[in-house]
């Protein structure tokens, strides 16, 4: 019982110290607080519609790019849209694809890299040149060919190809496929240090499989590295979603995202700036927060500065 309790309390310090360091960085801090507050404004957006008693589907045609007014806060679109309604909903997709995605990402790159790095040898060998491959690819030429395939030509039905829902799919599919090198290269790493160590020597002496040394043993000691890498590449993904949707490639209307938001947008600039202004700030203002986020994760998850 003792040996548990000191346990618990070296764990508990372990916890404050790493709070503690992550808000000296005044940047992660600051970014974590926004990041809260785009995630809850975005959970909230069908409450937000339903109080001002108007529909995102709605098309208002007397009401064309209206300027900030107290029916609509930050006006109308080109459609005669409520801008702010629309970037709440955004905010859902744009935010739900960087996640999801940084996710998928982090699995797939966590698997391949403890695999490589625990068992070595040819599958080491045939994973990472897998891995270089992948890197060595032009990532967004290639993310706008995936994303600018005719479904229908590879034996989808046409109905399902039609669903607004799909083009959400496949944009979080293919940023996944292409995502997960980093992590891989961090958890192999991370998995040919800790196979040397003291504790997994002793588990494979007295028995334990190789699944469960990955799983008990290596993966919770080497997820830090992966937190961090997850968190920095969410911010890169919104980008590429918001391009690929600028684009006309990514999420397809009448779901909105900030991407097809500036799409839209792109032939009022000179008319209503406000239109792109608002969807491109707060895409900027989200790949900023997430990097920052994960500067300030890194630091405070980096075992060496414990006893700073």
């Amino acid at each position: 019982m003792t040996d548990r309790v000191v346990a618990w309390a070296s764990r508990r310090e372990i916890r404050r110290r790493r709070l503690h360091r992550f808000m000296r960085h005044r940047l992660a801090a600051a970014s974590a607080i926004i990041l809260g507050m785009l995630f809850l404004a975005s959970a909230f957006a069908p409450l937000v519609e339903r109080l001002m008693g108007i529909d995102i589907r709605d098309v208002d045609l007397h009401a064309l790019q209206q300027g900030p007014s107290a029916a609509h806060p930050l006006g109308t679109d080109e459609l005669g849209r409520d801008l702010l309604v629309r970037l709440l909903y955004g905010g859902q997709i744009s935010l739900l694809v960087g996640l999801v995605a940084a996710i998928f990402s982090a699995v797939i790159g966590s698997f391949i890299g403890i695999l490589a790095g625990y068992f070595g040898g040819r599958l080491d060998s045939l994973l990472m040149r897998v891995t270089d491959g992948v890197i060595a690819l032009p990532i967004l030429p290639l993310l706008i060919i995936f994303a600018a395939v005719d479904l229908t030509k590879l034996g989808f039905q046409a109905s399902g190809v039609d669903d607004g829902d799909i083009s959400l799919y496949r944009i979080i599919f293919i940023t996944a496929m292409f995502g997960w090198t980093g992590v891989a290269r961090l958890m192999r790493g991370a998995t040919l240090s800790l196979k040397e160590r003291e504790f997994v020597r002793a588990a494979i002496a007295m028995g334990a499989s190789p699944w469960r040394v990955m799983r008990v043993h290596i993966l919770p000691n080497a997820v830090s590295p992966v937190i961090v890498a997850t968190t920095l590449s969410v911010g890169g993904i919104i980008l590429f979603e918001s391009i690929l949707s600028f684009l006309g490639l990514g999420i397809q209307p009448p779901i909105p995202s900030w991407g097809n938001m500036l799409n839209g947008a792109q032939e009022q600039l000179s008319n209503a700036p406000l239109l792109m202004i608002w969807p491109g700030l707060m895409i900027f203002i989200t790949v900023l927060a997430f990097n920052f986020l994960g500067d300030g994760l890194q630091d405070a998850l980096d075992p060496r500065a414990l006893n700073d």
